[in-house]
């Protein structure tokens, strides 16, 4: 990487070039004429391409390319955007250009940047083409995939759930999580899943623009964990990727400016069916990616969470264990940071006071000094957090039910909330028993459907 660079500078990204060899993809990235920026991405034990998958594997690598970059773009978010295979088709420019602007709103919230206008793949120009047909989506067919799932373990409580949901209906599924986490290997080790651990090395040149002065900030992970499953799931043979991001996960975090900004973007909804519907269309036809917790509330995968004992060991949700750089907690629970706050707030309705301290090792609701990471989970004061935690309705619902419990009552959060915050709301919006009931939303494809029964 040179060191003459400025990244915030740079006036164009360029997606320079992707191959496979023998389970190693490479994904080739530059900014203007500057170094070529390398990731690469290590599938196990990785199996020769089966010649009728070539094309689809293919696709699948390419689209991974461009999901990827996002970690590398946002390093400078140049006004343009080169791609050297050429434009992309109208579905491929469309979920890139949405990925790009909504996946890094949060990045453009937190370093005062505006991308709405600013972010454009290339895409084929429809006066140009020979025919309107050729800047379609092509056609494909059915790749015959073996009826199993590729479920992501993240560590903790909603992989675990939507795991065990596919093996109450005997479904063939494999533990599969990116990167070299301790704690993740061990919670898909408790499964009794097979698994898969493929590890994604950034560039190391990402770090050096970083020095020097890049900007910096959240990306959409999920996304681009997505796009390394869809090429995994053609390399090894799985028709289905089942995440457990849960419908939650569609509620913005906050609006500015007009826009919507959602922590969570890639956990959405409104992803899954871009993704999804992409898949299909480009794909395979039988490659089914969805979240199989959609249709449920936190509170409602946390209340199914707290019957799977044999987890409580192991998981974690706390967000300090994963950094990429930086200390880490001598134990599975920080105890306070906003995941620690949120399972812990989720999961005491449904456990028996004693068990949920005895996972945490302390009670967060007796601590005066956690009294602000609270409130912005109840959205009292504060905006919700930027994490993956549930909307404020639920927390508040949540907080209400324990407002109500002896055993609760004289913790100083809750004591708190019922002298202070509970006479400023609605008690008749602060009902649990609503956030336990399904939502119709959901593209679960059909042989997983009966999971569904299992969880709620």
């Amino acid at each position: 990487m040179s060191n003459t660079i400025q990244p915030r500078l740079t006036q164009v990204f360029r997606f320079v070039r992707c191959n496979y060899t023998d389970g190693v993809a490479e994904l080739v990235y530059a900014f203007d004429d500057d170094d070529e920026l390398i990731e690469r991405i290590r599938f196990p034990n990785a199996p020769a391409v089966p010649v009728a998958r070539v094309a689809a594997f293919d696709a699948a690598l390419k689209l991974l390319h461009l999901i990827a970059g996002i970690s590398y773009y946002k390093a400078g978010v140049p006004p343009q955007i080169e791609v050297a295979d050429g434009p992309l088709d109208d579905a491929t420019a469309e979920l890139l250009d949405a990925l790009y602007l909504h996946g890094l709103a949060e990045f453009a919230y937190r370093n005062g940047l505006d991308l709405r206008g600013r972010i454009a793949f290339p895409r084929h120009d429809a006066e140009t083409t020979t025919s309107s047909r050729d800047a379609a989506a092509p056609a494909v067919g059915m790749l015959n995939l073996r009826k199993r799932t590729l479920v992501p373990i993240g560590g903790g409580k909603d992989s675990l759930v939507a795991v065990e949901a596919i093996k109450a209906i005997g479904g063939e599924a494999t533990a599969v999580w990116v990167g070299n986490s301790a704690l993740i290997a061990a919670c898909a080790e408790r499964t009794g899943l097979p698994m898969l651990n493929i590890q994604r090395e950034l560039a190391p040149g990402l770090f050096e623009l970083n020095r020097l002065g890049a900007w910096n900030g959240h990306i959409p992970v999920t996304a681009v964990n997505s796009a390394i499953l869809a090429v995994a799931a053609v390399l090894y043979g799985y028709d289905s990727i089942a995440f457990a991001n849960e419908r939650s996960a569609s509620a913005a975090t906050l609006e500015y400016d007009g826009q919507q900004v959602n922590h969570q973007w890639s956990k959405s909804y409104a992803f899954e069916q871009l993704l999804g519907n992409w898949l299909h269309t480009h794909v395979a036809s039988d490659l089914d990616y969805c979240s199989l917790l959609r249709p449920y509330s936190e509170l409602s995968i946390t209340r199914a969470f707290a019957k799977l004992t044999s987890y409580f060991d192991v998981f974690s949700s706390c967000n300090r264990n994963f950094r990429l750089l930086g200390p880490k907690p001598a134990d599975r629970w920080c105890g306070q940071c906003p995941k620690c706050h949120f399972v812990f707030l989720a999961l005491a309705p449904f456990l028996p006071k004693p068990r949920l301290l005895s996972i945490f090792g302390r009670n967060l609701l007796d601590d005066e000094s956690q009294a602000a990471g609270f409130d912005a989970l109840l959205e009292y004061q504060d905006h919700k957090p930027f994490e993956c935690v549930g909307e404020g309705a639920e927390a508040r619902a949540a907080m209400y039910a324990l407002s109500q419990r002896p055993e609760w009552q004289e913790d100083a959060l809750v004591a708190r909330f019922r002298s202070e915050i509970l006479p400023q709301l609605d008690a008749s919006l602060l009902a649990l028993e609503p956030w336990l009931e399904p939502s119709p939303e959901q593209r679960v494809p059909v042989r997983l459907q009966p999971a569904l029964k299992t969880i709620g």
